[in-house]
């Protein structure tokens, strides 16, 4: 599978830019290793001015920080140690998350030692959002039995949906509880580079951290993960160690040891693609892309919601689109509309009109297309409806038919 094939709308695909892939070049090339000032100063001095970059788009604060990291699961990885260790480092401790969240955050809670019973799965809305009163309920439940919530993980677009969860209240809700807020937007965050974007991730910049992937939705060749923290301190605080055989990086004192603020020694050069991007293109050009993504899925929506064959499963608030084939007219059950979904999947498999993939979205199949290619046209996307269409009647009549 390519993916950075324009009718590649499975998972969360990546078109990466061609600028980022010669800056890759050159980093391997070099063979730079960017662990200490010492031996990469201009590789680090490069990661500050990036990382700035995305603590201005976030709305940050002076004083924040962060670090480029493989991808997301790293990024979650490194917000729950600094979550934990701010906490104390209790020995029952609780974090929260929705039943949308990724799978990364689950992963990334039980290595920093959070016992896999200790992980509260909070139930979405029927906007696939995290569901405040149960998440509140939850915390007081658990503080009344012993354990210690350390952590609440936001939904900042999830992958599933696209959905963002209420992010300003969360930010309310865990300052009242002295609870550390992980804003998990590998998928959506780089949306806050548009306009539309910025208002819907709008109290983004409350949480204590925030996790980010340049190799989605900024069009860069992986690994191109990043963690943002409101102080870059509780990074420092949590993973800076001195070992002897480094005792020569004295020399870089008071400069960025970006080992010191992750999990980490050796690391690639990751923040050079995506400034070589940035000064080839403009960030008019990020915009454009990054807003039409958000441009094809509404109008995915709205061919989804006026075809006969096809039932919408999610408003597009991002850049994700669910469905299934399920005419108006049509009489099945739910079982016998899996198996039509299933095997209307099958046939895009082994067709290969495009690639999309499915999701169960509170217990029900869905179809699934994720826009983020920045070469995807209008073109690409309504013949891959339309072949799920043709492919849907096809399915249905087989399903229609006596035995």
């Amino acid at each position: 599978m390519r993916l950075d094939h324009p009718r590649c709308f499975g998972f969360v695909p990546s078109s990466p830019a061609w600028p980022a892939v010669v800056a890759d070049f050159m980093a391997a090339g070099y063979n730079v290793n960017q662990c200490t000032w010492l031996v990469a100063s201009g590789p680090s001095q490069l990661e500050l001015v990036v990382i700035d970059w995305f603590r201005r788009w976030l709305g940050y604060p002076e004083g924040a920080g962060g670090l480029f990291t493989s991808g997301g699961s790293a990024a979650s990885v490194d917000a729950f140690v600094a979550a934990r260790e701010a906490a104390g480092h209790p020995e029952r401790a609780t974090v929260y998350m929705s039943d949308q969240s990724h799978s990364a955050l689950v992963r990334a809670a039980m290595i920093v030692g959070v016992r896999r019973e200790c992980i509260r799965m909070i139930p979405s809305d029927e906007g696939f959002r995290l569901d405040m009163d149960a998440l509140a309920r939850t915390v007081a439940e658990d503080r009344a039995a012993g354990f210690t919530p350390v952590a609440v993980a936001a939904n900042a677009g999830t992958v599933g949906t696209g959905a963002i969860d209420r992010l300003e209240a969360m930010a309310d809700y865990c300052a009242a509880e002295g609870l550390w807020l992980h804003a998990d937007a590998a998928y959506g965050g780089f949306a806050v580079v548009t306009e539309r974007g910025r208002q819907l991730l709008r109290g983004i910049e409350r949480a204590d951290s925030i996790g980010l992937d340049a190799h989605k939705w900024f069009f860069q060749p992986y690994e191109a993960g990043c963690l943002l923290v409101k102080d870059a301190n509780t990074l420092r605080d949590a993973f800076a160690v001195r070992p002897d055989i480094l005792q020569d990086t004295v020399w870089g004192a008071n400069h960025p040891n970006f080992s010191d603020l992750g999990l980490q020694l050796s690391r690639s050069a990751r923040a050079l693609k995506v400034w070589m991007s940035v000064q080839t293109f403009g960030m008019a050009k990020f915009r454009r892309a990054v807003g039409k993504g958000m441009d094809l899925a509404a109008q995915a929506e709205a061919h989804v919601r006026a075809s006969p064959v096809l039932e919408a499963m999610n408003a597009a608030t991002l850049g994700v689109v669910c469905f299934r084939v399920n005419p108006a007219d049509g009489d099945l059950d739910e079982a016998a509309l899996d198996e039509v979904n299933r095997t209307v999947l099958a046939r895009m498999f082994w067709d290969d009109p495009a690639f999309m993939s499915s999701t169960m979205l509170h217990g029900t199949f869905a179809l699934r297309m994720c826009f983020v290619n920045h070469a995807t046209t209008w073109d690409d996307v309504r013949e891959t409806l339309e072949a799920v269409e043709r492919f849907g009647r096809e399915a249905l009549s087989k399903a229609d038919a006596p035995e």
